[in-house]
């Protein structure tokens, strides 16, 4: 492990008013091409729960489920409550959550596009095997693959892109991600909407197709140029000097270059970056890694996106309008990501997750509200009030997807030393996939059990995160990815929980100075 004192910070000063480069045309197509990564986990997200409403793929794997959906006695709230239902959306996230910890030293010592060739290849497999089923365990086998890939390409690929781009724009093409992730479920949702009636295979061909995004990440990032970042850290100096020349488009790169250089040379002392982690002066980063994927999941998104079609077929739609309304919330999260993108660099993270915290709470509640005064255990919602429902829960997914659903990967992505970073991310990876699993395998009996209270279940903490965003997360828009470190030592509250350490030219902020003047911009 590394010293104390300046050598321990890697990064010794701001650097980044001489930073030059620009967008370029390299940065535009690596950072197109590795979201593609995201389409992969969208596009799952998307299809199952379009898939498990199918009732030749119910009667043919959940037979059980099959006879109690069709069964005009069932509690509308318990009608799709079956773990084994459960397990075949949840098994890809818990093989998602230990191939991201393998994931980790894979990304660090050979470099970001492997994670993504790695995480293609899997998921292409987990496609094969799923379209070829004949057996509940071929198709569970088939999710697990799924799952490795998800939790190799949600490793590489928001890595990749916070180091290619540039810090002025690092959080718009960081929700390339995302982008591509909403661009999947819509896809996804589109699919299932054309595949519902062809039986007894059109659940075959919605779960064949994520082979298509699959082999595109695979080639896609045999092609990619690895990120000066990686090639820096693995002792590639000049090379990574020559590929961050063509991405800024610019041969004055030195300050740059010098902050990717003192970051490397942190980061190659570095041994164990796990345990590295959990030191005192990298509490904020780990904190932030643990909770911002948490919360992404408690607002109860994936629910929402996993059982869709589920969701609203318990609501009283037929199947052709379940369907057809999951494909409009996947517009709906699709579109207002875009409003994310061209926004995130000027507002900033913090004003776009609070105030999509509040807006998302305000949904929960008034879908609560009607589902429990109108809609019952064996009760239809009337068309005003299933129109009602729709039109909320799309306002809900409009505000995730310009605040939590981005942001959730943006933050986590971005805030990590060099020495920690592929550590950090696989922690960020893990923690989501870890709650996503929890969530869809407990969704349906938690549906069952608080019935519309489930809403307010969510409503809960979405409020504890928004408050969390206002107390603890300070404002990184602009903030150069290097000089991340920096910033912790300014705000209010992590000020004080970081060891004291002189820094150079001014940035002398222990636990006790009162940080600079501008500090209450960091709150």
């Amino acid at each position: 492990m590394a010293g104390g004192g300046m050598a321990a910070l890697g990064v010794k000063k701001e650097r980044a008013a001489e930073y030059k480069g620009r967008m370029t045309w390299a940065v535009a197509m690596a950072c197109l091409v590795a979201a593609v990564g995201g389409s992969i986990f969208g596009y799952d997200i998307g299809i199952s729960g379009g898939v498990t409403s199918m009732d030749p793929f119910l009667e043919k794997f959940f037979p059980v489920v099959f006879r109690r959906k069709n069964s005009g006695h069932q509690n509308n709230y318990c009608k799709y409550d079956n773990q084994g239902l459960s397990a075949f959306t949840s098994s890809l996230y818990l093989a998602g959550l230990v191939s991201s910890l393998f994931a980790s030293p894979v990304t660090r010592n050979y470099g970001r596009r492997a994670s993504i060739v790695c995480g293609g290849i899997s998921f292409l497999i987990g496609a094969i095997l799923n379209v070829a089923a004949v057996n509940l365990a071929m198709l569970i086998l088939g999710r697990i693959m799924l799952g490795v890939g998800i939790g190799f390409g949600n490793q590489g690929v928001p890595l990749y892109l916070s180091e290619m781009a540039p810090a002025h724009l690092r959080g718009a093409l960081n929700m390339m991600f995302q982008l591509a992730t909403t661009l999947g479920i819509f896809t996804a949702n589109m699919i299932n909407y054309g595949t519902q009636n062809i039986n007894p295979w059109g659940w075959r061909l919605s779960l064949g197709l994520a082979a298509a995004p699959a082999l595109l990440m695979t080639v896609g990032g045999l092609m990619l140029p690895e990120t000066p970042n990686s090639l820096i850290e693995r002792g590639r100096s000049e090379e990574g000097r020559r590929v961050l020349e063509r991405i800024r488009g610019t041969a004055d790169v030195d300050a740059e270059f010098m902050d990717m250089t003192e970051a490397s040379e942190l980061a190659n002392t570095i041994k164990n970056p796990f345990r590295n982690i959990l030191e005192r002066r990298n509490r904020p980063q780990l904190v932030m890694a643990v909770c911002m994927p948490a919360f992404q999941i408690l607002t109860g998104i994936n629910s929402i996106l996993f059982y869709a079609p589920v969701l609203f077929q318990t609501m009283g739609f037929g199947a052709d309008a379940s369907l057809y309304s999951s494909v409009i919330t996947g517009a709906v999260l699709c579109l207002s990501t875009l409003i994310s993108i061209g926004t995130v660099d000027r507002l900033g993270r913090r004003k776009l997750l609070i105030s999509g915290g509040i807006q998302m709470i305000v949904c929960q509640v008034i879908v609560a509200v009607i589902l429990g005064v109108k809609f019952g255990t064996d009760k239809q919602l009337s068309r005003s009030y299933s129109i009602a429902v729709v039109l909320v829960i799309c306002l809900f997914v409009m505000a995730f997807g310009w605040s939590w659903g981005p942001l959730g990967w943006t933050v986590p992505s971005e805030i990590f030393p060099l020495e920690t970073r592929s550590a950090g991310q696989s922690i960020t990876v893990a923690v989501n996939l870890f709650f996503t699993f929890v969530i869809a395998q407990a969704f349906l009996s938690l549906l069952c059990a608080l019935k519309f209270g489930i809403f307010l279940f969510f409503a809960g903490w979405i409020t504890v995160m928004t408050v969390f965003v206002y107390i603890f997360l300070p404002e990184t828009k602009g903030v150069p990815i290097e000089e991340m470190v920096l910033l912790w030592r300014k705000h209010w509250f992590w000020k004080k929980v970081m060891p004291d350490m002189p820094l150079e030219d001014g940035w002398g902020v222990g636990a006790g100075d009162g940080g600079r003047a501008d500090d209450k911009n960091h709150r």
